[in-house]
């Protein structure tokens, strides 16, 4: 099967349908209210209503209360929740639907151990101090390879992926799918219809 494109920041009706039309798998709406691509609650709905019941709608979040992801998973029918911020694993537990847990990645030195994370899917990103993902760097990809297969059947990778890399990415190493949100953007939280479609394809072609 080729690997799934989580097309995450989507702050549009019209970008979530040219999502979807080009093959994304999964959408991801942005809670986080210090980003650029943070989505209102009537903006969501919007955005979820149009989603068809083959691609999962993912809530991010970034340290937010347990009440507040509770009350957006049942109103918004999330198929997923993505924890993107410090939250610990007693947060990331006993939820009716999937879990993703963001685990920054430091540009040198081990990956960090991520087999205590509660989460059906691990999300890699670049570190950055100061930043909670949406940096729009990579790192070194090669690094993945020293983890266990079983980690790497349940790894989303992010961090800097365009449509000049995203097909090497792919290739080297097979993760269960790539996220990406600036890689495809003519603006923070606008996506650009042609880098949206050649991002897809080179991904799932690769």
């Amino acid at each position: 099967m080729s690997v799934r494109v989580k097309v995450c920041g989507v702050t549009t009706v019209a970008d979530a349908l040219l999502a979807v039309r080009y093959g994304a798998d999964l959408i991801g709406l942005n809670f986080y209210p210090r980003s650029p691509r943070y989505v209102s609650l009537s903006a969501a709905q919007a955005i979820r209503a149009v989603l068809p019941p083959t691609v999962w709608c993912v809530g991010v979040f970034v340290n937010a209360a347990r009440e507040q992801i509770a009350e957006l998973v049942q109103r918004l029918a999330l198929q997923a929740v993505q924890f993107h911020g410090d939250e610990e694993a007693h947060l990331v537990r006993g939820w009716p639907c999937v879990t993703i847990k963001a685990v920054r990645v430091p540009p040198d030195g081990p990956l960090p151990d991520c087999s205590h994370i509660p989460a059906d899917y691990l999300l890699l990103d670049t570190y950055r101090a100061g930043r909670y993902g949406g940096t729009g760097e990579t790192f070194a990809w090669e690094r993945v390879l020293t983890l266990p297969v079983e980690q790497r059947n349940r790894l989303v990778v992010a961090g800097g992926l365009t449509v000049d890399n995203v097909a090497t990415l792919v290739r080297m190493v097979r993760p269960w799918a790539v996220d990406v949100a600036s890689g495809v953007e003519s603006q923070p939280g606008r996506k650009d219809p042609e880098k949206l479609r050649v991002f897809i394809h080179h991904a799932k072609t690769a």
